[in-house]
């Protein structure tokens, strides 16, 4: 038998939070409060933070397709490092993921990945995509059983993002009415695409900073709007991915307000870099929905105070540096790591039982992940986090495959010391 012993720290859970001790022998919690037992190891956790391992709801492994830009085990030990043990990955790959085998094939590949759990998203862009869902989620077989068991819901693009997997448009209805039918949570990247176009139709700016104008706030206003007519109509959970801007967070909390089953997410790149950061970074804060005003920002950390911001996710999405330093800054391709820089980003601003809840108990909830908290008899992962360091952020010290950050140089509180 082997054993752990955590000594002094303070235990975020269901309960609160508590100083206590917390025994774990051969993965499994067996003890917390005051523990006068031995172990095969102590660690002294006195002033430290201990929490389950935290979840994040959105990434791009990128795997298989783009494993010169990150793969599984590569991003999950990013993850790992900085306290994340469980993540919900993107449908965006090559082959995308929106049949059966492309869903069994990264299962397959998941399964040998140790340092973190990854389940995934099933993607719809046609007809027979949905056909494909609905027969894969009443099935009785044995396989696609636990294929569904590690499939945490649809995700629908209604504009065109990395990947090119929007869906058609014609198609929603019949994707919300299933998802009711099914109870199958919808997580959406909001964005519309005319809005898109005529934007980028009228720019003739080939600066990246350009590429906030050219998929502005209104543009994600009126996405999450028609998407808010749907959810009314069929009753289906719905779930805003990385909303950016404060008319965004004011519609979602108006339709909670109004009773509608919907939650949404911010990224930390929404919180704390916004356009006045083009110039320092350049195409290294092009994403989409893009950078916003600092006024979004703000509304977007107010969002979480009040309530209404359910989650934070990173919307992980490693490119290469050569890919983002392209001739073309405006050809960049979008997206920005972030799984690993995400905790002691909010630990910066937020309350560690924010923390808790934004990435362990309301992703846990919404996409019914089963993750397991800090109590007696779970073998839930076990976080140690010293939140009296302060630190900036360095690529260098991050284990993406990718090896840059947009938020190189920031200065930051806490650090994930260990993980068992």
């Amino acid at each position: 038998m082997s054993s752990i012993l955590i000594k002094g720290g303070t235990v975020i859970s269901a309960t609160g939070s508590a100083r206590a001790d917390v025994l774990k022998e051969d993965g499994v919690i067996t003890k917390i409060g005051v523990i006068e037992d031995t172990a095969d190891e102590v660690i002294q956790a006195s002033g430290y933070i201990i929490f389950p391992g935290l979840i994040d709801c959105h990434v791009h492994f990128r795997e298989p397709g783009y494993e010169h830009k990150a793969t599984m085990k590569s991003e999950a030990a990013s993850a790992r490092a900085g306290g994340v043990t469980c993540v919900c990955e993107m449908p965006n790959t090559d082959p995308p993921t929106v049949t059966i085998s492309a869903l069994s094939d990264k299962v397959s590949r998941a399964e040998e990945v140790t340092d973190c759990d990854i389940r995934f998203f099933f993607g719809v862009t046609s007809a027979i995509h949905l056909v494909t869902l609905k027969d894969f989620w009443v099935s009785n077989s044995a396989e696609l059983q636990h294929l569904r068991a590690r499939c945490c819901g649809v995700k629908l693009y209604l504009d065109h993002s990395t990947g090119d997997q929007k869906i058609e448009e014609e198609l929603l209805d019949d994707v919300f009415a299933a998802c009711a039918e099914f109870k199958i949570p919808i997580i959406a990247h909001c964005e519309d695409p005319q809005t898109n176009a005529d934007a980028a139709k009228a720019n003739i700016d080939e600066d990246v900073s350009a590429h906030s104008v050219m998929r502005p706030t209104k543009s994600e206003a009126k996405s999450i709007k028609k998407a808010l007519e749907l959810v009314k109509q069929y009753g289906c959970a719905f779930h805003v991915a990385h909303l950016s801007s404060k008319r965004g967070l004011e519609l979602v909390e108006q339709a909670k307000k109004d009773g509608l089953p919907v939650t949404c997410e911010v990224a930390p790149h929404h919180l704390v870099l916004s356009t006045l950061d083009y110039d320092r970074l350049g195409t290294l804060c092009k994403m989409n929905p893009p950078v916003r005003s600092a006024a979004d920002n703000e509304a977007l950390w107010q969002g979480i105070e009040s309530g209404v911001v359910d989650c934070v996710a990173t919307d992980h999405a490693p490119h290469t540096l050569e890919e983002k330093q392209t001739r073309k800054p405006l050809d960049a391709p979008s997206g920005v790591p972030g799984v690993e820089t995400a905790l002691p980003i909010l630990l910066t601003r937020l309350q560690p039982d924010q923390i808790y809840t934004l990435m362990f108990t309301n992703p846990n909830r919404i996409f019914g992940l089963g993750r397991q908290d800090l109590v007696v008899g779970s073998n839930a992962d076990i976080v140690i986090v010293d939140p009296a360091i302060k630190k900036e952020i360095h690529a260098a010290d991050l284990h993406s495959k990718c090896d840059w950050t947009p938020f190189e140089g920031k200065e930051v509180r806490g650090e994930v010391l260990r993980v068992v």
